[in-house]
């Protein structure tokens, strides 16, 4: 992730250095002077640029460009260390700033350190050999030419997604490159898709590269290909870009439109960065970037670029260490597991569990049709990953090998992990726990993926309740990062802190959640979705309702339930309106809707079966979003007054890992105070000032 550079050195930066050595290139092309950005650490510490790191690189061009005016070297070539180019800047100096003219200094001191690289009087090259984002992209750009290895698996300028634009080239060089539209692509349409990534060969068939080569020997090739350029051996064509104003305007209406179905002009990041594209056309490099300094200096001054980072820090640290974990120390070692039921979910975890954990995985269901499908489903996904080259063969022979299917459960005999995924009813949950403990050890954790159920009601006939633990996943189990994990009211600090163990290595945001209907992300959602059904039902047309609370969540809450299912939306609203009271409401056209066995609201023959209002209330978009964000404020401050969450951090973690929430919102806390809702409905902020805002 990428924002701009630190104007101080007031915090520790990790210093990215750039030392230049000689490669003399084949075939008498001459000398390249190559510079490789890295910080010293491994790529779990990805190179960013501070200021001192923007010094060093500043000096190492200087000296690069003395040497080629003398003729010492005939090209300077910029990579990174291995598995990372370099992801832009050092994101822990923004909340220093606190002047509009410091981001301004900011912004020209990027802009500077890349501009030199491209007025150096010989040719450049990038070899992307890596992770690129923001900066890295936009140095790669500064480049007269790049290579990308075929094995990059993202290269992004995401910085609209934190509340930022590209402002070190990127919203100028990009469209002058590849044209207005892929650029904005890139810039605006992939940050606000839940910050869509592209790989290395997705990025170079887009133009942004010149050649792509394998990741074996990719340097060596890359400097062969430098080397065939300067003896002009090797012509670099590229498409040409449409000069005409009307394509330009075209694709940035386009991507207006859609920012507005995204933000509903809530982030005013976006815009800026379309409008940045747009004057690209036109405008010579020096106007171009004074205008990305101009952006810069206002968005880093604003409350979503500090929400943004409140955002990045969840993810990045509090996920990393959740909040009320057992010591690590009680868990016990999990060396087999157990799935109950064969079907979808249960497949996605047990392809979660073999390739994460890479312990044996039995499935078991009702029948062998059942278990065979479920094995099957596992195997096909095995093999997508061989087709596409992302495991070996002797890989895929050692997952296959891994997962089995049964229709008894006498395999769980010496297992140390058992999770159910069947249906989400009490009854039989309870029957499915009451005929594994009769095989299991009294060590083995049990584990309910239930989205809603009591786990203390769960556990309450069982000889060992203190082994059963919440533990839920988010669907689809291989994306979504957020795992639920919930104590009963006898769960023990050893199985909760196995569950917590074993999240980590599933690679998962485990958060700690009290034993309380739908837990939190579904909780909150059941409460948006439901208020915004009530809205519907009420009689205010759906686009303008969707217009309301635009740049709240991912899609529409009406697509939302299409993408989960209606009996499972349902289930969900009737559960918390039985749990919780009447200001759950349960929609009767989400009912008739179910009992219909449609599918989604968009299904042939839908709009006949809803009801509308005797007396309709239509309400404006802005009514929508103060009425839809009342409720979410009461409801987290119900949440917190309950302990189901431990603070206010974690109930923003699960909404933007579980729920796709925006980090330019930094969840949906920081988004109620800065809009005064907490205080209007609740009395109280739930953040102290400045720690996702501008510090007044």
């Amino acid at each position: 992730m990428t924002t701009t550079a630190t104007p101080t050195t007031a915090h520790d930066e990790v210093v990215t250095h750039a030392p230049a050595q000689d490669v003399t290139l084949p075939g008498g092309a001459g000398t390249m002077a190559l510079i490789t950005l890295d910080n010293g650490l491994d790529h779990t510490r990805p190179s960013t640029f501070g200021p001192q790191g923007l010094a060093e690189l500043s000096q190492t061009v200087a000296e690069a460009r003395r040497r080629a005016e003398a003729g010492e070297i005939q090209a300077v070539g910029i990579t990174g260390k291995p598995f990372v180019f370099a992801v832009g800047a050092d994101l822990s100096g923004v909340p220093h700033v606190t002047s509009r003219d410091e981001a301004r200094e900011i912004a020209r001191a990027g802009h500077a350190a890349f501009a030199a690289v491209m007025d150096l009087p010989v040719p450049t090259f990038a070899f992307v050999n890596g992770a690129a984002m923001g900066g890295g992209v936009e140095i790669a750009l500064a480049c007269d030419y790049r290579t990308i290895s075929a094995g990059v698996p993202a290269i992004a300028l995401p910085e609209v997604f934190l509340g930022l634009v590209p402002g070190w080239g990127g919203c100028y060089l990009l469209p002058r490159l590849v044209g207005p539209e892929a650029a904005l692509k890139v810039v605006v349409e992939n940050p606000l898709s839940q910050n869509r990534m592209l790989s290395g060969p997705q990025a170079a068939k887009l133009g942004m590269a010149d050649t792509i080569f394998a990741p074996v020997d990719f340097l060596e090739d890359s400097i062969r290909w430098a080397a065939s350029v300067l003896r002009g051996e090797t012509t670099v064509e590229r498409a040409p870009v449409s000069d005409d104003e009307g394509v330009w305007a075209a694709a940035c209406d386009a991507a207006r439109a859609l920012a507005d179905s995204k933000t509903s002009r809530t982030s005013p990041a976006p815009y800026r960065a379309i409008d940045l594209v747009q004057a690209a056309r036109t405008s010579g490099r020096d106007e171009a970037f004074a205008a990305e300094d101009e952006a810069l200096s206002d968005l880093v001054m604003g409350d979503e670029l500090r929400a943004g980072l409140y955002a990045f820090d969840l993810v990045q640290k509090r996920a990393k260490r959740p909040a009320g974990a057992p010591d690590k120390a009680l868990a016990r070692p999990v060396g087999k597991v157990g799935i109950v039921g064969a079907g979808l979910m249960a497949s996605q975890l047990a392809m979660l569990f073999i390739r994460s954990l890479k312990v044996p995985v039995v499935m078991t269901d009702l029948d062998q049709e059942r278990v065979d499908k479920g094995v099957a489903s596992v195997h096909g996904e095995i093999d997508s990953s061989l087709a596409k080259g992302k495991i070996t063969q002797d890989k895929a022979n050692q997952l296959k090998g891994l997962i089995t299917g049964s229709t008894s459960k006498e395999g769980f005999a010496d297992a140390d992990f058992v999770i159910e995924a069947v249906f989400e009813e009490m009854g039989v949950k309870k029957k499915v726990w009451a005929e594994v403990e009769q095989i299991v050890t009294p060590e083995c954790i049990l584990a309910s993926n239930t989205s809603s159920l009591s786990i203390t009601e769960m556990a309450s006939e069982l000889q060992h309740p203190e082994r059963v633990v919440g533990f839920h996943f988010f669907n689809p189990v291989a994306v979504m990062p957020l795992l639920e994990i919930i104590p009963g009211e006898k769960t023990d600090d050893a199985a909760l802190a196995t569950a917590f163990a074993t999240g980590k290595s599933l690679k998962k945001t485990c958060i700690l959640v009290k034993d309380s209907p739908s837990f939190i992300a579904n909780r909150l959602l059941g409460r948006f979705m439901g208020e915004f059904s009530k809205i519907v039902d009420e009689g205010t047309p759906v686009d303008v309702a969707n217009e309301g609370i635009a740049g709240l969540a991912p899609m529409p809450p009406l697509v939302l339930v299409g993408l989960v299912g209606p009996a499972i939306a349902l289930h969900n609203s009737e559960t918390l309106h039985r749990e919780l009271g009447e200001r759950f409401y349960v929609s009767p056209n989400l009912k008739a809707l179910v009992e219909a066995g449609k599918r989604s609201y968009d299904d042939e023959g839908v709009a006949e079966l809803l009801t509308a209002p005797e007396s309709p209330l239509e309400l404006t978009a802005q009514q929508v979003r103060e009425r839809v964000l009342g409720v979410l404020a009461e409801e987290v401050r119900t949440m917190l007054d309950d302990g189901v969450a431990q603070a206010p951090m974690d109930i923003d973690l699960a909404m933007i890992t579980g729920a796709g929430f925006q980090f330019w919102n930094g969840g949906i806390t920081p988004l109620l105070d800065r809009e005064g809702v907490s205080e209007r409905v609740t009395g109280r902020r739930f953040l102290p000032p400045g720690v996702a805002s501008v510090p007044a």
